[in-house]
């Protein structure tokens, strides 16, 4: 089977043609805590990384219904130890014949907080749908442009990116949501740095990168977060309330790409899980070298089907224009809103296999697509038995199973409902 896949580019969208095949694999289970290549503040990562922009150190705790003011700085005050994060899913093995949740994962790609504020509308979202999402942060949204040549990335020169480097308001505005989101319970994945795409023209995009070029981007995700109060010279701003040694526990690839050698490099982090394959069924997941493969999946899209994301429904709607026929936006919107529903009712009254959904925060076609996860969030996160989770979320939950419970839901069709009391008993 082959399905149009849209690839985000700087703004733009093409469309490539993918074909599609499940990865079974399994593996034993990767080690967990700090990474043990991520940056210390005296590695040449985190040297790199700082520049030595104002003196980095000040500013107070900020105040939070959530979080009392103790807390271990950590480095140069970027970051914190403020304990365990709030608002966890209890990972609970499934007792003898009991049905699974239906699990939705809602993840977000970039995660800038800009004039939109997207960011805050769906963190704030979540908290009333009683879900928890990913964001994955693209680590030069810590950077701005003043600053831009501390990123280096693999096989650019220093300062490229094929996204915009952020202003100071923004890196702010960003800090403040993303303080937020850990306090209301969402994780802070990586969508890595500079969203170089092969497909999108890059002749050095992720596809080209060796383990080594994977690490070195990795490297620097972590230290734009660690050491942001040194990159931007902020003085005034709160830490962030979480070691990203300790949080970061898996990433997507921008446009996808490079996975099999992404996939070397992030075991030697002890990440957890990946989110960057194409194309799968609504299967439940299995592990690619250890780490658990959470794809984006095939919703239903008139006589065929589309990734569970939010460019691809947009490349099959109006090509590579991001404005497209205001006229038909309307029908645009319904179109993927019930593409969405349709995904969740297949496996929500049959195997259960989790959903995942994938965002930018754009206003693509007048924010229809931003009006359609907003539709779908407000639908299925209140239903009997769903759990709108993060990807660490999930991975916490598979990682307590019976592995062979998980094998056995894995040889479901997306909508075969079994005797679920029989069947896994």
């Amino acid at each position: 089977m082959k399905v149009a896949l849209g690839v985000l580019a700087g703004g733009a969208v093409t469309a490539l043609v993918l074909t599609l095949a499940l990865d079974g694999g399994t593996g034993p289970a990767p080690a967990l805590g700090p990474p043990p290549s991520s940056p210390s503040p005296s590695s040449p990562e985190a040297a790199a990384a700082s520049g030595g922009a104002g003196d980095g150190v000040g500013g107070g705790v900020a105040a939070s219904p959530s979080w009392d003011g103790k807390v271990k700085p950590l480095g140069d005050g970027s970051t914190s130890d403020a304990g365990p994060q709030p608002h966890q899913l209890k990972a609970e093995k499934l007792k003898p014949g009991e049905k699974p949740p239906q699990f939705v994962v809602f993840s977000w790609d970039g995660a800038l907080e800009n004039d939109d504020h997207l960011f805050s509308r769906f963190r704030e979202l979540a908290k009333t749908n009683n879900a928890t999402m990913t964001f994955f942060l693209s680590g030069i949204y810590l950077v701005p442009d003043r600053k831009r040549n501390l990123y280096q990335a693999p096989k650019h020169p220093a300062g490229s990116a094929a996204i915009s480097f952020p202003t100071d308001e923004h890196v702010k505005e960003t800090l403040a949501q993303l303080r937020l989101a850990w306090q209301d319970g969402d994780e802070i994945g990586t969508h890595f740095n500079g969203h170089f795409c092969t497909d999108a023209g890059d002749a050095g995009g992720g596809s080209t990168w060796t383990v080594e070029d994977w690490k070195k981007e990795i490297d620097q995700a972590y230290a734009f977060v660690a050491n942001w109060r040194t990159n931007t010279g902020f003085a005034a701003e709160a830490p962030l309330p979480f070691d990203y040694a300790k949080e970061l526990v898996g990433g997507r690839a921008p446009c996808l790409e490079g996975q099999k050698n992404l996939l070397q490099a992030a075991k030697s982090y002890g990440w957890r899980y990946d989110a960057s394959s194409p194309g799968e069924f609504q299967v439940w997941p299995s592990k690619a070298d250890g780490i658990w493969n959470f794809p984006l999946q095939l919703l239903p899209f008139g006589n065929t089907q589309v990734l569970s994301m939010d460019f691809n429904f947009l490349a099959n709607q109006s090509g590579s224009s991001t404005a497209g026929d205001p006229k038909k936006y309307p029908a645009w919107e319904k179109q993927a809103r019930e593409g969405y529903l349709d995904g969740f009712e297949r496996v929500y009254n049959g195997s259960r296999a989790p959903l995942f959904i994938g965002n930018h925060f754009e206003t693509w076609n007048g924010g229809i697509y931003m009006q359609a996860i907003q539709d779908v969030m407000e639908t299925v996160c209140k239903k009997d038995g769903v759990r709108c989770v993060s990807f660490k979320e999930l991975a916490d939950w598979m990682d307590v199973q019976d592995p062979k419970v998980l094998e056995k839901l894995r040889h479901l069709d997306p909508a075969q409902s079994p005797d679920w009391p029989t069947y896994l008993k």
